[in-house]
């Protein structure tokens, strides 16, 4: 198993949002998480992509039980081994397409031209190949989010956690995404966790679970 959470309990004041959820996820699964708005959808998704903490619980991905790692080990575990996909792309405003997608790689201090290259190669994969010096404000909202997954995907992270990816796309878009993260998973054998509304999204999955009274059933 690439991720496993167990007990995983958070409340917000006298809230209780999870209830003690576990969850597995196999190495190259696609796994989509569904259910209806304040489920706890979101929550669970920041906690097992580390940007959160559980009250009680542990999450373990490839091997290491994250909530034993001080904050900037943490941080740099993050940066190795997770990848993220938001609603709203996040892609700084003043950087080309090639240099949003670079930021990653920085950070874990590869060498610019490795980093550069393999930036250019997924932009290209991605069908970007004309688009690498563009700014966000010049690029169409499915092109922004190409450029998102292919910034989650520069360190080669061992899951790629998506929250309402498609949520912000128009139908042409959103099903060029779905081709997308089935295609990386067909060529690359990337594991997704995914929270969406989307059926079309949750349906293409090897697995869709639904979030209920604070419990995947």
């Amino acid at each position: 198993m690439v991720l496993e959470a167990q007990n995983i309990h958070k409340s917000f004041g006298k809230l209780e949002i999870l209830k003690g959820v576990n969850v597995a996820v196999s190495r190259g699964e696609i796994v989509s998480i569904v259910g209806k708005s304040g489920a706890g959808k979101s929550t669970l998704l920041h906690i097992l992509g580390t940007l959160d903490k559980p009250d009680r619980g542990e999450v373990q991905i490839n091997n290491t039980i994250v909530q034993g790692l001080a904050m900037r080990q943490l941080a740099a575990f993050r940066n190795r081994h997770i990848g993220f996909v938001f609603q709203f792309h996040h892609l700084l405003p003043e950087f080309t397409a090639l240099e949003n997608v670079c930021i990653p790689g920085f950070i874990q201090k590869k060498t610019e031209s490795a980093v550069r290259s393999r930036a250019e190669e997924l932009l290209r994969y991605l069908g970007l190949a004309d688009r690498l010096q563009h700014k966000p404000t010049e690029l169409s909202g499915g092109e922004q989010q190409r450029v998102a997954v292919a910034r989650a995907l520069i360190n080669q992270p061992d899951v790629i956690f998506a929250d309402e990816p498609t949520g912000n796309l128009d139908s042409a878009a959103s099903q060029d995404l779905h081709r997308l993260i089935r295609q990386l998973r067909d060529d690359h054998g990337q594991t997704f966790v995914i929270v969406t509304h989307n059926k079309e999204l949750a349906d293409l999955s090897d697995r869709c679970l639904e979030m209920r009274d604070g419990l995947l059933v």
